[in-house]
């Protein structure tokens, strides 16, 4: 089987396992593998095709077909005009609320901007008239892309029915196509090898289910399945306060969580320092869920990314937007935040001594994972301790992407404060860029502490955020600034692996030898330099009064061996 067949066999497949059941298609050389598709489905009674050769006409048939149905129709066509012609009944979709589905064939990137015939730039076609645009790319012989094209299908669907917090309406998938364009045909002479197969199964899901089950976004939402063994991921939540109503389910349904540091919740619930234990193969296997549940956007440990991708664990997430947070393609089910408040009355739902297990586990690695962060100074792990330790109650506190974010993710422990904590984090994109600024803006919209822990790379890509003239509101807020002068998270990460360090310093360490204190001196604000846990720990116990940065100083050649001695504890103490 060729990509292009592989590709549009799953997409047709797929969306009669999201619910279409009428298509429309226009004839095209680069929409062909389609055209195949579509015949087989038709043939096989999963669907009834439409064949037009008119692309105006044909889209208003499906906005016809769905008008009163509210089922989704796809209207498919080639590339360059033909997509053009289904403007105007994308128009009258998006205004009638109608679920029309453009699918559009394209030609491949290599082609886009030679003066291919029929070749246009396809993305974005109709602007802001769809509710979801999503460019595939073109498909290519090789596992892996199943699931993806599998869940692309069903985002789709999802956004034309308004299952989502949107009204339902039109959308385009459009997919870049390289020849061959119609299915292999086998050779007659019996003595000619068969062409070896495709390199993944393209089956679906059982029982003819869709990839992803999407539930209504809207409404109260139906309560969770019961699933004793079910472990929840919590991530960054646009609201912090979402985050209490994750751990009131939690503590009623009895399931142990793994949570990243943001929200304005108490952190005695969670499992303690969770992504180490993630990483304990041997102890994770005899413990391993039979359902994560993933509430939020999980964004910084890629032991939390392996745990996902196990094919033995069914992964169901609970959307807070329109949208949901899936990179890897393996959800399942897809439920709205309400689900959490009906799931709330049904009480315990637990395998107690499962469950047990998971916090006693995270007990013992978190007294192995304080002791070594506590031999760590000075370390971006102890100055994240020191500050997470001394913040005032009611405090808030911003941290700056990269290592910083992920610092307070592995020493915040359950054992260092009991006041209230609210983390925030600016997680949408995770760049470097505009945090001074953030947490500034941050500082000024409440009235309790306001602090930040930002890395020195973060921090001077926004010290222009400093500025703030003598007759605009000031923020009471306190920068603690780790400088390990350059990029430290790549000595975390493959380009900072020790056979790699001839070219590692200057394409990523980058270091800047920038002088933080006349960096500050130079915009009027105080600087202090901390050179002990102590210095940094009595200066966080300050409420802010005013902008006030302090710099500590960090050699950045530790952070990979200090890691590797977290997990080496984290091993020890659970064997």
């Amino acid at each position: 089987m060729n990509p292009s067949t592989a590709l549009a066999t799953v997409v047709v497949d797929e969306l009669v396992r999201a619910g279409v059941r009428e298509a429309v298609l226009c004839p095209g050389s680069r929409s062909a593998p389609f055209a195949y598709a579509l015949q087989d489905a038709d043939r096989a009674g999963r669907l009834r095709l439409h064949v037009r050769v008119d692309e105006r006409s044909a889209a208003f048939l499906a906005l016809g077909l769905a008008k009163l149905t509210r089922c989704p129709v796809p209207v498919f066509t080639t590339s360059g005009t033909a997509v053009a012609n289904l403007h105007p009944a994308v128009l009258e979709a998006s205004h009638a609320a109608v679920p029309l589905i453009v699918i559009s064939s394209d030609r491949p990137p290599e082609l886009q901007g030679t003066g291919a015939s029929q070749t246009t730039d396809q993305s974005g076609f109709f602007g802001t008239a769809v509710r979801m645009f999503h460019q595939c790319g073109a498909p290519e012989n090789r596992g892996g892309q199943n699931a993806v094209w599998r869940s692309v299908v069903d985002r789709i669907c999802a956004a034309a029915t308004g299952t989502g917090r949107v009204d339902a309406g039109p959308v385009h998938l459009n997919v870049p196509l390289r020849e061959p364009l119609v299915p292999d045909v086998p050779d007659p002479d019996p003595d000619v090898a068969p062409v070896a197969g495709w390199p993944e199964s393209l089956d679906g899901r059982d029982e003819g289910a869709p990839w992803v089950r999407v539930q209504p976004l809207r409404g109260q939402g139906e309560p969770l399945a019961l699933v004793p063994k079910t472990l929840v991921l919590l991530g960054d939540l646009p609201d912090p306060a979402m985050a209490v109503q994750v751990m009131e389910l939690v503590a009623a349904a009895g399931w142990p969580v793994i949570a990243e540091p943001f929200g304005a919740h108490e952190r005695s619930a969670p499992v303690p320092h969770g992504p180490l234990l993630l990483t304990t193969g041997e102890w994770l296997s005899r413990h391993l869920p039979e359902r994560v549940l993933v509430v939020g956007r999980i964004t910084l440990s890629r032991a939390v990314g392996e745990l996902l991708r196990n094919p033995a664990v069914t992964v169901e997430i609970v959307a807070s937007q329109s949208s949901w947070p899936d990179p890897s393609h393996v959800a399942s089910v897809i439920h709205p935040f309400e689900a959490l408040g009906a799931s709330i009355v049904k009480g315990r739902q637990v395998d107690e001594q499962w469950a047990r297990d998971w916090l006693h586990a995270g007990e013992l690695v978190a007294t192995a994972a304080e002791a070594v962060i506590a031999r760590s100074w000075p370390s971006g792990l102890a100055i994240a301790a020191a500050v997470l330790a001394e913040l005032p109650t009611d405090a808030t506190l911003f941290v700056g992407s990269s290592n910083s974010v992920r610092d307070v993710d592995m020493a915040l422990s359950p054992s260092m404060r009991s006041a209230p904590l609210t983390i925030v984090a600016s997680r949408g994109l995770a760049g470097i860029d505009g945090c001074v600024s953030t947490a500034i803006g941050i500082a000024l919209a409440q009235p309790g502490a306001a602090y930040a822990l930002m890395g020195d790379l973060t921090f001077l890509h926004d010290c222009n955020g400093l500025l703030i003239g003598p007759h605009e509101p000031q923020p009471n807020l306190t920068i603690v600034v780790t400088n390990d002068d350059g990029g430290g998270i790549f000595t975390l990460l493959e380009p900072g692996e020790p056979n790699r360090a001839t070219d590692f310093e200057r394409v990523f360490g980058t270091p800047t030898g920038a002088s933080i204190v006349d960096i500050c001196r130079a915009h009027g604000v105080e600087h202090v330099l901390a050179s002990s846990a102590t210095d940094l720990s009595t200066i966080v116990g300050q409420r802010p009064d005013g902008l006030r940065v302090v710099e500590v100083r960090v050699d950045r050649s530790v952070h990979r061996d200090l890691h590797a001695s977290l997990r080496a504890a984290t091993a020890s103490a659970l064997r």
